[in-house]
């Protein structure tokens, strides 16, 4: 009766066991480094980031919100459709 299990020819099982210790390995380090890289990133308070963002959108004028900052001139709205140029045009 033949064995139900056989090695390949050719097939070096402990040669595969190595090379899948070695990308194992290679992941790890380099999940690794992303972890470290994330740790070393420079982190602010959230309510210092939402103070940020309140005195940002106070401060600066949102062409999209008139009810907030009122009408906009045609020539300083940058959403505005743009006026086609009447004088020259190139067939």
């Amino acid at each position: 009766m033949p064995a139900p299990y056989e090695i390949r020819a050719g097939g070096d099982v402990k040669n595969k066991k190595q090379s899948m210790a070695d990308l194992k390995l290679r992941r790890l380090n380099e999940l690794n480094s992303r972890l470290k890289e994330d740790l070393e990133r420079p982190r602010i308070k959230v309510s210092e980031a939402s103070m940020s963002l309140i005195q940002y959108c106070q401060n600066t004028k949102d062409f999209m919100v008139p009810s907030l900052w009122g009408q906009v001139d045609k020539r300083e709205d940058p959403y505005a459709p743009q006026q086609p140029n009447p004088c020259c045009s190139v067939m």
